[in-house]
Parts: structure tokens; sequence; C-alpha cells
């Protein structure tokens, strides 16, 4: 690491642990069902919840006129204390972007005018910006879909929201170890790199997946390991919920369900492979640590995904299961940076 370079990794990796921070938050505001409260977005004037009970009612009026109170919520004595709970962690997880985008942009803005950025790392800065803009409109998109005709937000948008999130995490981190590691390694191992992108392609699969299973709550069903309900690999249901197969397997709930639990055995065969082809050659200390750590981390993140099935999705065991994702993909993405670079 180049003396100079301190206070730019510094800020990504601070950008890094604000990301993580929301999509933990944006974790609990699925899990709570919490992501509909805020039914407008404005960039000034929602940076604080309301202050007054006046303002929190009329806020709550405004609530009651869309497809989740009037679908769900009116049927289940939902009253202002609740409403308040639910509005908490929308308003934090919009609050959180709000305070990455100025983690972001000022000290960027700053260390332009300090010279403190080579060009190749202004443009990958420019290139974060744009990524985190857009992640903002992502949000909003997702929201947007549960507030016309059904109280629930479009899985597909939710599985875009929450990877786009991931990838954008990734490629922060990237930009660091870019600057932590400024030498070219000489010890770049060609096939294992390309075994570990083909493994982190299919994370991001198994991410993806992970969105619509939680857009779906396919997780509440089929709560059986290994096999799924009534004793089948492949249960009955993942093929009868909607009209074709490829629906069945991105719409329907038994059918995500069953593309996210067997999908994990690829994930881990993948890390095993690049484990064991890691032993058959000379490693760095930090290609091996980073293989290693991949290497438990994945077998961690299979047994909480295995719980978190059996218990039926409690809070904790769902929030767990993707911060272990966040670790997992952070790991990936380290060693991948190791041998490729």
């Amino acid at each position: 690491m180049k003396k100079e370079n301190k206070s730019v990794i510094i800020w990504l990796l601070s950008g890094c642990v604000l990301l993580f921070l929301m999509v933990v938050v944006g974790g609990i505001t699925r899990l709570t069902n919490s992501g509909l409260s805020m039914t407008d977005w404005h960039l000034v004037t929602d940076t604080f919840p309301p202050l007054t009970e006046a303002k929190w009612n009329e806020a709550f009026e405004q609530y009651k006129k869309f497809p989740e109170y009037q679908k769900i919520n009116i049927h289940n004595d939902f009253q202002l204390s609740d409403y308040k709970f639910i509005y908490f962690w929308e308003w934090f997880h919009r609050f959180i972007g709000r305070i990455i985008g100025l983690v972001f942009f000022v000290p960027f803005v700053y260390f332009l005018i300090r010279k403190k950025l080579d060009r190749p790392t202004i443009n990958k800065c420019i290139v974060l910006l744009a990524m985190g803009g857009f992640q903002g409109f992502l949000g909003w998109f997702m929201v947007r879909s549960g507030l016309i005709d059904n109280p629930d937000v479009s899985h597909f948008r939710l599985s875009l929201h929450l990877t786009f999130a991931f990838i954008t995490f990734a490629y922060t981190l990237w930009v660091a170890l870019d600057l932590i590691y400024p030498e070219r390694n000489v010890y770049k191992i060609i096939p294992l790199r390309n075994i570990a992108r083909i493994a982190l392609v299919a994370l991001l699969i198994q991410i993806i997946y992970g969105g619509f299973v939680a857009g779906l709550n396919a997780g509440l069903i089929h709560n059986h390991w290994p096999l799924m309900s009534d004793g089948q690999f492949i249960h009955d249901s993942v093929f009868i919920e909607q009209s074709t197969l490829v629906k069945n397997l991105i719409e329907g709930k038994s059918g995500v369900q069953f593309v996210h639990r067997t999908f994990a055995y690829v994930v881990v065969a993948l890390i095993l492979f690049l484990y064991y082809k890691g032993t058959q050659v000379s490693l760095t200390r930090n290609q091996s640590k980073g293989i290693n750590v991949l290497l438990v981390f994945v077998f961690i993140q299979f047994l909480l995904g295995v719980f978190t099935l059996l218990y039926s999705v409690p809070l904790a065991l769902g929030l767990i299961h993707q911060i272990m994702a966040f670790f997992l993909l952070s790991a990936m993405t380290y060693t991948l940076h190791r041998l490729s670079k």
C-alpha cells in the first residue's frame, strides 16, 4: 500500500461498511414487511421521520390509501404504533442511502481537488457514483411495484435491487484492493482465476435466487431438508404453480425454492474444486488465505441456509443468512483479486 493512498482506501472501505449496513437494514425492512410504509419519496423532506403526532397521523392516513393497508393490514387491527415501527425501518434504510451518497460524493470531490486520485481511480470512482445513483432508482422502482394493485413488491425488482447492492459493494471493495495492492501480482494463476470467476458468477446467481425467495416468501414452504415436502427431491408443486416450466422456476414459490436450495450445492462444489486445485500449485500467503476463508464461509452459509429453511425463516436466522452472503461475496472478491492482479 502506498502511503498517499491510505486516506482513499479508508474512504472506499468506509463505503463498503455503509453498503453492508444498508443491505442488513434492507433485510430487516423486508423481513418485517416494512418496505411499503413510505408511499412517496422526497430527497429533502423525507430526511427525518415525522416529528409531531399530527405529522404521524398525516403519514398514516396517506399509507391507508394504498393496497398493503387496504388488503392486508386493515384486517390486522393495525394501529399508529404498528405503522411507526414499519416506517422506522424503511426510513432508516433510505437515510443510510443518503449518508452513503454524501460519504461517496463529498470526499470524492475533496480528493479530486487535492489531486489524490490517479486517472484510473477517478474513472472507477465515477462508475461507483453512477452505480450508487442507479441503486437509488432501483429502490424507488422496487417500492413502486407494491403501491399500485398488488400489496407486495415484485420479486424480480426486489432481487435486482438486492443483487445490484451486492455488486456495488464488490466493485467498491475491488477498487480499494487495487490501491491496497498496487503492484502487479507476479503469481497470477490463470486456471485458478478462471475457476474463481465461474464461482463468482454462480454465487451471484445464487444471490439473485435468494432475492426471489425473499420476494415470494418461498422460504415459508417445504421446510424440510435434504428433501422437499413429502420426501420428494423435486416436489410435485414445482411443476404446477405456473403455466410453463420456465415460469415455475422463476415465479413459482416451489420452483424458486428448489433452484435456490439445489444451486447451493453447485456453489459449494465450485469452491471445493477451487480449494482442491489450489492445493496442487504454489500459492502466495494471501492467495491461500483467501481460498481457505472462502471455503469456511461457504460451509457456514450452506448450514445457515439449511437451518433458515428448517425453522421457516425466523427474523434472526434470515438476517444472519443474508449477512453471511455478504461475507462470502467479500471473500470471493478478495480471492479473485489475489488470483488475478
